[in-house]
């Protein structure tokens, strides 16, 4: 481990013969300065939005398109937890057979919450106004709220 810290340390002391400690700055400088040019583009990328709904908590996978500072805002600082009411989105109930533990040819029904994509999708919009929500993936179906 000394010798390649060694190793390192002689071959930043040859580097520094042929290339200045400013040229690196400025380097540094002009790259940062394209990058925050850059975020100032249009773009579309994957985003996974945690939902609260009725105290379930979810994922939904969204493409979302948006300015790069806002992405990275999201991205980096910005909490993607939502909270939204169950009568806030659109929804049906399904009814799933499920096999009873102990009897053999007993089934009882199992009724789950079914959203529907596109009224997620709104839900969502409204909620990030500054970006636009393209697609929302698959969702899982919600357990009934207990009474």
């Amino acid at each position: 481990m000394k010798r390649l810290i060694a190793l390192l340390k002689l071959g930043l002391q040859r580097l520094r013969k042929y290339v200045s400690p400013v040229f690196l700055v400025l380097l540094a400088v002009s790259f940062t300065l394209w990058y925050i040019s850059k975020l100032d583009y249009t773009y579309t990328t994957d985003f996974k939005v945690d939902v609260n709904i009725d105290g379930q908590r979810i994922t939904v996978p969204c493409v979302v398109e948006g300015k790069g500072s806002t992405l990275f805002g999201y991205g980096f600082y910005s909490s993607s937890r939502v909270s939204i009411p169950l009568e806030d989105i659109k929804h049906s109930i399904v009814e799933h057979p499920v096999a009873v533990e102990g009897f053999a040819d007993s089934v009882s029904m199992v009724q789950k919450i079914r959203i529907n994509p596109v009224a997620m999708q709104d839900a969502l919009s409204v909620r990030f106004s500054d970006l636009k929500i393209l697609s929302v993936g698959t969702l899982p179906e919600l357990d009934m709220p207990k009474k």
